[in-house]
């Protein structure tokens, strides 16, 4: 019996915390919770030696990183030696030229590597469906590992490594910004390690820029009372987001719509969008609130990634308070660079004709792709001769190119890249309405509301596009896969919306999916909260006792515990 029971701990330690695929390392996971209390029990002993600190949270990381993505974390590796060579090299060039090269490198191998795992199904299949070939990728990958190793990892299945879009982004910033004289090298290759590796937002973000971050590493450890209940707080917040809307709401209603839009009324696809809408909110923002709370733990802060997105007038404010720190990161590597609001580059120009090449590509018509060059080229005619619009359509045309490869961030899928669009289409008309517009200066609190109401439901609607791409993932198709079957489940809930919304089965629906849309109504009452209100409850749980603190993150496990669905629910944003 004792034998027994020492071999049962054993069996449980390996598979808790080697075995990649049974307990993955998620923040919803009891194993992660254990793990970070071992992390901090060591971090205890070394946190106020700063070197030993930063190679302790590194290893973590990268254990961390083992974790979730398995063999993966090899790339990590890649892209954090190479970038860190890079930045040393960019800064100590004489020549500029050289210094282009170096920088032009850097960016160029993290967008292979991103492109290679994220994208090799959607170039491969836009390319067959118009030459009409059979080609299908090779996971180069898991060859070279099975070779080295002796494993046997699947070849003909590209997997998309956890957070690599994250991650990738974080390393070329940091090359981009030593070539613009933004910021110095790091010295140490472990402090630049465990900036790019930093365990609470490597998955998911939120996108932490080098010089933000850094000058924090060599800061000595420093938590008062009440950033330790700020951090608990955090965690207690996303945790209720995610397990009490998030999860409730995907469980028992949004994702019985979605799978099968058909089957329901429009009213119910309706609302299942309103649902998605808090639903991917209280998701995404949960997430980065337990990691912006572990990290404060920890000793260090990181950025605040939403700021009530749906309190946004318009759709360019919603894009400020919508995961700022990716929109952030496109503004200044991505939108400035092509121009920005100064008129075309270009960069923009490379930019347009990529996304035109595309066009042609998905689409396989010539007359299309003559078409938009004409409106292009009549267009630029007419910029030549009155220049005031030149600026200003060169200007939109940015704002367009920005939310279109924005979009196709998100995911291989051309419906993130119409979803992408369609917002982008709302920053340019909000932009031209507020030209015309009557009430350009009387910012009433009836046209707020309104401007709110606007918004919301259009950023909603738009999300039919982004649902539907997030559950078309290109490691989950099939053989018989195309482009186009893309669009049919965005279609059906069209379909739904217009031709069979059925107004007479409203009462029924509320009342069945009665919980539901109490626990909805709840999660838009509290994100529309005054923010000061917000703040004073999060400082009056912050300065109170450790003792209350505790009696209430007690009370917040056990409900969530109660209620917490039997299946687990992967944070939406892991994808990305």
């Amino acid at each position: 019996m004792g034998d027994f029971s020492i071999n049962k701990f054993f069996h449980w330690i390996f598979d808790a915390f080697l075995n990649t695929s049974e307990h993955p390392m998620i923040f919803t996971e009891y194993t992660f919770w254990i793990f970070f209390l071992l992390v901090l029990s060591g971090y205890s002993l070394i946190y106020n030696k700063i070197r030993l600190r930063s190679i302790f949270l590194l290893l973590v990381s990268l254990y961390f990183y083992f974790k979730t993505s398995g063999f993966f974390f090899s790339i990590l590796l890649f892209s954090t030696v190479l970038d860190f060579f890079l930045g040393k090299a960019i800064y100590n060039s004489k020549k500029e030229l050289n210094a282009k090269v170096l920088l032009g490198l850097s960016i160029a191998s993290n967008l292979l590597i991103l492109i290679y795992f994220k994208y090799a199904y959607f170039f491969a299949d836009s390319f067959n469906s118009i030459i009409g070939s059979n080609w299908q990728p090779i996971n180069h990958f898991a060859l070279l590992t099975n070779q080295a190793t002796g494993s046997s990892f699947r070849v003909d299945q590209i997997l998309l490594p956890v957070g690599i879009s994250f991650y990738t982004f974080q390393t070329m910033s940091y090359s981009i910004d030593i070539f613009r004289k933004k910021l110095t090298p790091v010295n140490n290759i472990f402090d630049f390690g465990f900036y790019v590796s930093f365990f609470p937002q490597l998955v998911a973000g939120p996108i932490v820029r080098a010089s933000e971050f850094i000058p924090q590493i060599q800061q000595p450890y420093n938590l008062s009372k009440k950033d330790f209940g700020t951090a608990l707080f955090w965690i207690l917040n996303g945790l209720l987001k995610k397990f009490l809307l998030a999860d409730y709401i995907a469980v028992n209603f949004v994702d019985r719509v979605f799978d099968n839009p058909v089957m329901f009324s429009g009213f119910e696809n309706l609302m299942a969008l309103y649902g998605y809408s808090l639903q991917v909110y209280a998701d995404f923002s949960g997430y980065t609130d337990i990691a912006i709370g572990i990290a404060l733990i920890l000793g260090f802060r990181l950025p605040k990634n939403f700021n009530s997105p749906y309190k946004a007038d318009n759709c360019g404010e919603f894009w400020k308070r919508w995961h700022i720190s990716l929109s952030s990161w496109l503004k200044d590597y991505l939108y400035i660079p092509m121009g920005g609001n100064r008129g075309g580059s270009i960069f923009s120009y490379v930019t347009l004709s990529l996304i035109l090449l595309f066009v042609y590509l998905i689409s396989g018509s010539l007359a299309l792709l003559f078409g938009l060059l004409s409106v292009i080229f009549l267009t630029l005619l007419f910029g030549e001769l009155f220049p005031k619009f030149n600026k200003w359509y060169l200007t939109n045309i940015n704002i367009m190119l920005t939310m279109l490869i924005g979009g196709l961030w998100h995911g291989a899928s051309w419906n993130f890249v119409l979803w992408g669009g369609l917002n982008g289409l709302g920053i340019v008309i909000y932009k031209l309405w507020k030209k015309i517009s009557p009430w350009k200066d009387k910012f009433t609190w009836l046209s707020k509301i309104w401007g709110i109401i606007i918004t919301f439901n259009f950023v909603t609607f738009t999300r039919i596009w982004f649902r539907t791409g997030s559950i078309n993932s290109w490691d989950q198709m099939d053989e018989s896969h195309n482009i186009i079957s893309e669009w049919f489940t965005a279609n059906e809930i069209l379909n739904q919306l217009f031709f069979n919304f059925q107004w007479n089965l409203a009462f029924e629906v509320l009342s069945v999916y009665k919980n539901v849309f109490i626990v909805i109504g709840i999660g838009f009452l509290i994100h529309f909260i005054p923010e000061k209100w917000k703040k004073r409850y999060r400082e009056a749980f912050a300065t109170s006792s450790v003792l209350v603190q505790l009696l209430i993150g007690f009370m917040a496990v056990f409900f969530m515990y109660q209620i917490a669905s039997t299946s687990l629910q992967p944070f939406i944003y892991f994808q990305f």
